[in-house]
């Protein structure tokens, strides 16, 4: 579980709510046909926008903002040097025994392409297409969150025109001006507060969690090439670590020497 993305959410209608009890009644920042129109108006425009199936897909892809199971690159890191010390001692085909191990599905792709001999040149263009069609069914889902993002407060705004029109035909009576005016403002708020705290954030989120999930099956394709070129293990931790960030890469030094002096 992803608790940043909850407590976000959380403090933000927090203090939207503060901030509203501070100045009025809560109730009256309620208004049925302002969601509809918010609501309504921005799935729908994302159904035009985009196929049913991609919609769908997406909604099942937002569970990635809340969840956080992802696997540490130092933690793949140590699969590989595992597979190349395997594969320096007792060749690549031993490696189809040690694939029985591994629960990544890209890496056991490549382990089994290693395996059958496949061409060096040809595992990195398999894989690498591969990690090219992941990273663009990524996008589809980030688009059309950021795509609600923008129609969230075109919405707003249009039942904020649809406000102002009840409202001007019932300039005959000054006392219903004022209420008329913040209904027509609720529906821009609501439009504004979802584009700005649910959509983008979550977009966003998914953005990031992409990067870390691309630059985990990156570390795995240069991995896999380095044990099928048959480089020395310590040379592939070494270029391995390159794709980590220094703090990362000194926290991943510092397991190996615990794990090395309990050895």
């Amino acid at each position: 579980m992803d608790i940043a993305t909850i407590i976000g959410i959380v403090v933000g209608l927090g203090f939207v709510i503060m901030g509203i009890m501070d100045g009025g009644d809560i109730v009256s920042y309620f208004n049925l046909p302002s969601i509809l129109i918010v609501m309504g108006g921005t799935i729908a425009a994302t159904f035009v926008a985009y196929p049913m199936q991609k919609v769908l897909e997406a909604m099942k892809v937002v569970s990635k903002a809340f969840t956080h199971k992802q696997e540490d690159p130092g933690d793949i890191i140590h699969k590989i040097i595992n597979l190349a010390n395997i594969a320096r001692k007792e060749g690549l085909l031993a490696l189809e025994e040690a694939s029985e191990s591994v629960n990544d599905n890209f890496l056991k792709k490549g382990v089994m392409l290693i395996v059958d001999g496949t061409d060096p040149e040809l595992v990195r263009n398999l894989l690498e297409t591969e990690l090219a069609f992941v990273e663009e069914r990524h996008k589809n889902g980030q688009g059309i969150f950021e795509a609600m993002g923008a129609y969230a407060p075109a919405f707003g705004m249009v039942g904020t025109l649809i406000g102002l029109i009840n409202m001007l035909k019932k300039l005959d009576d000054p006392s219903s001006i004022g209420p008329s005016m913040a209904v027509a403002l609720i529906t821009t708020f609501y439009g504004s507060l979802l584009a700005n705290l649910i959509f983008l954030p979550i977009a966003n989120k998914l953005k990031l969690r992409s990067r870390e999930e691309i630059q985990r099956k990156e570390i795995m394709v240069e991995g896999l090439l380095s044990i099928q070129a048959g480089e020395n293990p310590r040379i592939i931790e070494e270029k391995l670590k390159a794709f980590l960030p220094p703090k990362v890469r000194e926290t991943l030094d510092h397991k190996q020497e615990g794990v090395g002096a309990n050895g």
